[in-house]
């Protein structure tokens, strides 16, 4: 009854079932691999965020460029206020607000943006405060260059002049007339009756959108791996019911063949008038 698996039809189903399992566990296995390891990087960002806090400032050079390491640690810079730029459209303990950027001019010749607070609202220049005038230290949270989509950062462009979407060097390029790091500064303490920003954790090591598409994607190839048993028993089924059926003679025959049944044969003339 099972000799159609030798047949070459089921050889190739067979091994396409072979394959398929084991590589829709792998990767399934994977994924979920990438999700714990998110979920790993969001614990180790949390601590790193308390443990910031604690450590004692370093100088800015010490800590560049910046990366998941270095991101969220206290460092100090030296320098001059130049240009102030407001940032629109952030939000801070679920309120609309804006946050209030100045450049500080180091002594190496780079300009540095400083957040120096968030104020609610719509984005006014009337209502930033100003910077303070002179040589300044600052201290506060290193932070890595946003991109569109990262940190409430928008994508939309034409905004007023003064104002920037994201806090960048690339963005900013173009609004100073002068180099700017490939980092920013959010201040511990704000100025002038601001709200301080608090540090952000780095890229990639969130509970964001990504970690829980990787925990969709391992259970989509599981459920891919079930639907081959399954569907491999449903033929196997549907085989040994057909060479059942044909060994109780119960199989329809196909169309079109001549049945074996001898045809009637014609009924006798009838005799001739008058014999």
């Amino acid at each position: 009854m099972y000799r159609f698996l030798l047949t070459p039809r089921w050889w190739g189903i067979n091994v396409f079932v072979l394959l398929a399992i084991p590589f829709c566990v792998f990767m399934g296995s994977w994924q979920l691999g990438r999700f714990e390891d998110r979920v790993e990087d969001h614990r180790a960002a949390n601590e790193q965020v308390s443990s910031n806090k604690r450590e004692a400032a370093r100088p800015l050079a010490e800590l560049l460029p910046v990366d998941k390491k270095t991101s969220g640690k206290q460092t100090t810079a030296t320098g001059r206020y130049g240009k102030q730029l407001l940032v629109p459209d952030r939000e801070l303990d679920g309120k609309r607000g804006y946050y209030v950027m100045t450049m500080l001019r180091t002594d190496g010749g780079k300009a540095l943006p400083v957040v120096r607070g968030w104020l609610p609202g719509d984005a006014d220049p009337a209502k930033a405060p100003a910077a303070p005038a002179g040589e300044v230290t600052v201290t506060g949270a290193l932070q890595a260059s946003e991109s569109p989509g990262s940190n409430g950062v928008s994508a939309a462009g034409g905004l007023p002049a003064g104002q920037t979407g994201a806090i960048s060097a690339a963005s900013l390029v173009n609004l100073v007339p002068y180099d700017v790091y490939d980092a920013w500064v959010t201040l511990a303490k704000a100025d002038s009756g601001m709200k301080a920003v608090p540090a952000t954790a780095p890229q990639d090591t969130g509970l964001d959108l990504k970690a829980f598409q990787n925990l969709g994607y391992t259970g989509e190839w599981f459920v891919f791996a079930g639907f081959v048993v399954f569907m491999w028993f449903r033929l196997l089924r549907r085989e040994v019911e057909f060479a059942r059926d044909t060994e109780l003679g119960l199989a329809e025959e196909p169309a079109g063949e001549p049945s074996e049944e001898p045809a009637d044969e014609p009924a006798d003339e009838p005799a001739a008038a008058g014999h």
